[in-house]
């Protein structure tokens, strides 16, 4: 008889604490279960159940056996799961979670290619700035620059972003060029207002020492797109990913601050939850994004 089959029989009396529950369970008949159990029994040599007319019950041995079986049942069961779904055409709704910046400039540009390639999935991507619990908050997946922050979930890195100061000639005409990082405390900063640590810029200077500029910055906001219009305005200098000021750069609309500091390298990654194996609209999503940012890198944008 098939070992399996008279795991799932063995297991099933004792989740059904009967031969009849479990028989029915299984859409198969009572002597059937009785006859997969004894060969179990036969086969390992010893007594795992304990019968009277009133009930069933495992013995000792039977439920040190039981605990181990339901979980090679559970993986068997798991693993059939995964093959049905990875030849399922990828379907549902698909909750993104993006940063406000990334999702604006580079994500819904590309949305209508992936649903035109897989129409039975649909998707509701929320922009935001905020850090997302993803799975507290029902989002599949979620899109992230930078530093990762959960290490519990799975993280797939599509590429990467360089983030450099910069600002427009005008500015650099009027206020002149920082020479040293120290001279950043004299210009006039633009932040991001949903920095964590405040309007602090890390900065890595030539010697590779990290050092902190700290300042109140003349213009504060809680958008990438707002901060590079104030740059190439005049208002000052802002350190942004090159994802965002790389067309402004190609036309001459801004400069770099300081060229000579060590360039500051982001990855950009798919974050989604932990598990044995992926939904296949996740799957289907992230792959789409792996190959339309496979040719981009830090200042290839």
């Amino acid at each position: 008889m098939d070992r399996l089959t008279e795991m799932e029989a063995f297991a099933m009396v004792v989740d059904q604490g009967g031969f009849t529950d479990a028989a029915k369970k299984m859409g198969i008949s009572k002597s059937a279960v009785s006859k997969h159990v004894s060969a179990l029994e036969a086969r390992l040599g010893a007594r795992l159940l304990n019968r009277t007319t009133r009930r069933v019950s495992p013995t000792e041995i039977g439920l040190a056996y039981y605990d181990r079986a339901r979980r090679v049942l559970n993986d068997a069961g798991e693993a059939d799961a995964l093959v049905t779904s990875m030849q399922t055409a990828p379907s549902g709704l698909l909750r993104i979670s993006v940063a406000t910046d990334f999702g604006v400039n580079l994500l819904s540009p590309v949305l209508g290619d992936f649903l035109q390639e897989f129409p039975d999935i649909t998707v509701n991507m929320v922009l935001n700035n905020r850090y997302v619990e993803l799975i507290s908050e029902g989002f599949d997946m979620a899109i992230r620059v930078g530093e990762l922050e959960d290490s519990s979930l799975r993280a797939r890195k599509l590429t990467e972003t360089s983030r450099r100061m910069i600002a427009a000639p005008e500015y650099f005409a009027k206020y002149g060029r920082p020479e040293r990082i120290d001279d950043l405390n004299e210009h006039k900063l633009l932040h991001y207002s949903n920095q964590s640590a405040g309007n602090v810029w890390k900065l890595t200077a030539p010697s590779g020492e990290r050092r902190q500029v700290r300042s109140a910055g003349w213009l504060t906001v809680n958008d990438g797109q707002s901060l590079l219009h104030a740059c190439i305005a005049g208002l000052g200098i802002a350190y942004l990913p090159s994802f965002l000021y790389a067309d402004a750069m190609r036309q001459g609309l801004v400069e770099e601050a300081m060229p000579d500091l060590p360039m500051e390298t982001l990855g950009i990654y798919a974050i989604y939850p932990p598990g044995r194996f992926t939904q296949p609209k996740v799957r289907a999503f992230i792959d789409f994004l792996a190959q339309t940012f496979a040719e981009k890198g830090p200042d290839n944008w």
